[in-house]
């Protein structure tokens, strides 16, 4: 049975993936050019993995982006699953 996943871990996840799909890049490029696994690109993209320092600035710089920019996109993309579960009750 997976772990519980949290917002936290989906919210990153959904950063990574909105700014690979942004810059055309499949789990396997983006793995290659931060030189990481597609699987792990796949695994915290869906939140199930708990990333690292050291995977969040090969991911930042696979991305050509500085790691605190995929940190603030991650810190939006909590704030937008927040409002909508908010918006749901």
């Amino acid at each position: 049975m997976p772990a519980e996943r949290s917002p936290e871990h989906v919210a990153f996840g959904q950063a990574v993936r909105k700014l690979r799909l942004e810059q055309g890049l499949s789990q396997e490029e983006l793995g290659y050019a931060s030189g990481l696994h597609r699987n792990y690109i796949g695994g915290v993209e869906r939140g199930e993995l708990n990333a690292s320092l050291a995977s969040i600035n090969k991911l930042a710089a696979g991305l050509s982006i500085k790691p605190s920019e995929l940190l603030a996109t991650a810190e939006r993309e909590q704030t937008a699953g927040r409002r909508k579960t908010r918006s749901r009750r």
